[in-house]
């Protein structure tokens, strides 16, 4: 029963990570594909005229699209290679030390919410400031263990594959806008004690 149960954890754990990880990877093919959309705008026109490569790359991302829609439907056995090459990175993409301390867990009772480790982290990060820069905020995870090949894109995706509003042009000590968090906007802990000492490195934020 106990090897049933360990096998139990460990399907459950892999089939939370395959579904982080697709939300991330989601998140980043969505983000980074409007930023090259929005980045065919003209500023030196205006109207209609400074949108046209905007348009211009809508077309050809929904080009693409059905393009690869037609493709797998012509030829299906296709997907015998991309379904694993597209769980392969959504393994890498998800929280691997959250996965498995779901895993450990698993057989004693629910597993932790990722999504909370990482509200713990950025309460911690923001300590008694209104707001932080994503760039601010990453310097800090990565000091502290977190994050440390990340840019501040990949803590903007996975911000936003967790449903953590990210504000795309904050203001604060006197610089320009950018984007960052804002404690207004952060959504409460469970935990009343946010502030407490950061919990170990992880790479779920």
């Amino acid at each position: 029963m106990k090897a049933a149960a360990v096998i139990w954890a460990a399907r459950t754990a892999t089939a939370q990570r395959l579904a982080t990880g697709s939300s991330i990877l989601v998140a980043r093919i969505g983000a980074r594909t409007a930023a090259w959309i929005r980045a065919g705008r003209r500023d030196d026109l205006t109207g209609l005229a400074a949108a046209l490569g905007c348009i211009l790359r809508a077309v050809l991302v929904a080009a693409g699209a059905y393009l690869l829609w037609r493709i797998i439907r012509a030829a299906p056995a296709l997907l015998w290679a991309l379904v694993p090459a597209w769980c392969w990175a959504a393994l890498r993409a998800a929280p691997r030390e959250a996965a498995e301390h779901s895993s450990e867990e698993a057989p004693e009772g629910a597993a932790p919410d990722p999504r909370d480790t990482v509200l713990r982290l950025l309460y911690e990060a923001l300590g008694d400031r209104p707001s932080m820069y994503l760039s601010d905020l990453l310097q800090h995870l990565q000091k502290k263990g977190h994050g440390t090949a990340w840019t501040v894109a990949d803590l903007r995706t996975r911000l936003e594959a967790l449903s953590i509003p990210v504000e795309m042009r904050l203001k604060t000590g006197g610089r320009g806008a950018s984007r960052g968090i804002v404690r207004a906007q952060l959504p409460p802990l469970p935990d009343p004690c946010p502030q407490e000492a950061s919990p170990a490195a992880s790479t779920a934020a």
